[in-house]
């Protein structure tokens, strides 16, 4: 028989995944990470992990492998894995989720980091994981049976919120942010997503499909607007269901990216582009100068 984790064990593991990601002091989501088993939402060996490019299977039975910062596959024929913990720990730091907030998390996997944000919103708070693949989301369904504040939804997480959301956490990379991921933020809201160009353009490339270049984007719905910061560089997969922009779109994209794109401060949605701005599409843009306040009248 297959023995699980010990809460030792991963208190161990929250404190180590936390400092790797940098985060000082969070002991609520230490504790998440803690009181969540990840075993649980990985099925039952033998587990692959994923490393430098393909996978290799994991020697041994005992769950303290999945204790590390490492990729798990959940379907290795389409590059679809529980990822880094780690990042995760960073992201989620970022998002800052508190007690009985709304949280979309799209492209939600078997749910194991929508059970660590329903740890953190509470039994007062809400998660719907949302999740493309129905295979996938049957699992996730599964393993979250037990979280009464949890809802999986087998869906495009492009169409997600439907209704005002507190927090939009998205684990796949698309080119351009969806327009409910910013047209349903709460005032206060925050979003955060992989915007990048895909690996492979112009040509049909078998198995799963990557990013050339991404970094994770959090924006934040402001009285004056959204201001905008990159966390992190990162590596995703490609969103199922996500129609790439042009290559032309893609070019500036990756351009923009060579510049300085950790100082980027804000993102203007609809207006006027203005002339200076980091990224610029007719419809929205990035730029590295701050929110400005409205004048009191």
């Amino acid at each position: 028989m297959l023995a699980g984790s010990t809460m030792e064990q991963r208190q161990h593991y929250a404190v180590r995944m936390l400092q790797k990601a940098g985060v000082l002091a969070d002991d609520r989501l230490a504790e998440a990470f803690s009181d969540v088993r990840r075993e649980d939402f990985l099925g039952r060996p033998p587990w692959l992990i994923q490393d430098r490019g393909g996978y290799r299977d994991v020697p041994s039975h005992d769950v303290a492998t999945l204790y590390e910062d490492v990729l798990v596959a959940l379907d290795a024929s389409r590059g679809l894995n529980n990822g880094s913990p780690s990042l995760h720990a960073l992201a989620i730091h970022s998002l800052a989720p508190r007690a009985g907030e709304t949280v979309i998390h799209a492209g939600a996997g078997t749910g194991y980091y929508s059970a660590i944000l329903a740890e953190l919103v509470g039994t007062n708070g809400r998660v719907l994981a949302i999740e493309y693949d129905a295979a996938l989301g049957d699992r996730a369904r599964t393993c979250l049976a037990d979280r009464a504040n949890v809802e999986v939804v087998h869906g495009n997480g492009l169409e997600w919120p439907k209704g005002e959301a507190d927090i939009v956490y998205v684990n796949f990379a698309v080119d351009r942010p969806a327009d409910p991921w910013i047209e349903r933020l709460k005032p206060g809201g925050r979003l955060l997503f992989p915007l990048g160009v895909p690996l492979f353009e112009g040509r049909k490339q078998k198995g799963p499909e990557y990013t050339a270049m991404a970094g994770f984007l959090l924006v934040r719905r402001e009285a004056e607007g959204y201001s905008a910061r990159f966390i992190e560089g990162v590596s995703f997969i490609w969103g199922e269901g996500v129609i790439p922009s042009d290559w032309a779109c893609h070019t500036r994209l990756r351009a923009a990216f060579a510049d300085n794109w950790r100082a980027v401060q804000s993102l203007r949605w609809k207006g006027t582009p203005a002339e200076d701005e980091w990224y610029s599409e007719p419809d929205w843009g990035l730029s590295t100068h701050a929110l400005v306040a409205a004048a009191a009248e």
